[in-house]
């Protein structure tokens, strides 16, 4: 199984401490799917920007089906997130 090298939550500095600390008060935790990008902390902030804006920006679809759209696509290509 491949393995993934990621910086441990205790390791974490600046900018990548930063979202991992904001990550820890949205979800109560930092997700796989944020700390698997955290060698980059500059893409790892883009990434969750950008999930930010398909997600929660305003927009002509609700937040209800943003999230079954995403839950759909996801079931149908077989990924776990």
């Amino acid at each position: 199984m491949p393995r993934i090298r990621t910086v441990p939550e205790k390791e974490a500095t600046g900018l990548l401490a930063a979202e991992y600390e904001t990550a820890r008060r949205r979800a109560g935790r930092v997700y796989n799917i944020i700390s698997i990008q955290s060698l980059n902390p500059p893409v790892l902030q883009a990434s969750i920007r950008h999930y930010q804006a398909l997600m929660l920006a305003p927009g002509p679809l609700d937040r209800p089906t943003r999230e079954m759209l995403a839950t759909v696509t996801s079931r149908e290509l077989g990924c776990f997130y």
